[in-house]
């Protein structure tokens, strides 16, 4: 993918904003990995498991009639994972330390994954249209 190179970056830029992250991974909504900035994972399984938690809370907001799909988070004992839609064919997967503030989290991720969306579906139509 021609913006694999700039979605990096944009990854690269979120962490330095935010140094409670310990990783940062933009997915295809099918779980295929498009860029990833992250270690101590095993980023391809990572991505499979957003897809399919992905699945679930398309369903869950459609079926509470809450809307789109924004945003998906879960804390765990040890961090927080958090998934942002970003555009229609990719997704912003985030892991972060205990201690992050998730207002910030929030704030950032909701920019980066703005970001990340208009540069992969931009990739993708100029993929389409050749």
């Amino acid at each position: 993918m021609p913006a694999e190179a700039e979605v990096l970056g944009e990854l690269r830029r979120l962490r330095s904003r935010i140094p409670q992250l310990t990783g940062a991974l933009a997915a295809s909504v099918d779980g295929l990995v498009l860029a990833q900035d992250a270690t101590d994972v095993e980023v391809e399984g990572v991505c499979a498991l957003t897809a399919a938690a992905l699945g679930v809370a398309l369903r869950l907001a459609e079926e509470t009639h809450q809307g789109d799909f924004k945003e998906l988070i879960v804390r765990g004992e040890k961090g927080y994972v958090a998934t942002y839609a970003a555009g229609s064919c990719a997704v912003l997967t985030l892991l972060a330390e205990p201690r992050i503030n998730v207002g910030r989290l929030h704030l950032e991720a909701r920019r980066s994954s703005a970001l990340i969306g208009e540069l992969v579906d931009a990739a993708v139509q100029r993929a389409e249209e050749a």
